[in-house]
């Protein structure tokens, strides 16, 4: 029997000092229900993972993407399914991010981001994240 195989394409929303993240939390009937994640969602026939990225960041937080640029890509096998993620730091956006879905939904520093509170595959993007915001403190 083949893997149900999915093509994710994800946003990590920065504020604008690029400290706190914006995060949604899973429905407890999907797959890894109750945990956290980055917003976002399938990669459509004929959509790149950038416009699914976009359209999905609309459709779930309720904002306008104006800057963003890929952060990671990576695959993950599940025993039920096989996913193909391209995650995105978006750096700018109009409007105000909230669960529109009725998701709940917060703002969270890079720092506090636990990955016991994301699905597995989200490890390597966590490390990264909290890898960058190290390369950023300043030392003076």
């Amino acid at each position: 029997m083949d893997k149900k195989q999915l093509w994710i394409s994800a946003g990590i929303i920065l504020n604008a000092q690029q400290d706190k993240v914006f995060i949604t939390q899973r429905a407890a009937k999907a797959h890894k229900g109750g945990f956290w994640e980055f917003a976002g969602g399938k990669v459509e026939l004929n959509e790149t993972a950038e416009q699914a990225v976009i359209r999905e960041l609309h459709e779930e937080v309720g904002i306008d993407v104006t800057e963003l640029e890929h952060f990671l890509s990576l695959a993950h096998d599940y025993p039920e399914k096989s996913l193909k993620f391209d995650f995105y730091l978006v750096t700018a956006f109009t409007g105000e991010a909230y669960g529109k879905e009725g998701q709940p939904g917060k703002w969270v520093s890079i720092e506090a981001l636990a990955p016991s509170d994301f699905p597995e595959a989200n490890g390597a993007v966590l490390d990264k994240l909290q890898q960058r915001v190290m390369q950023n403190v300043n030392f003076s």
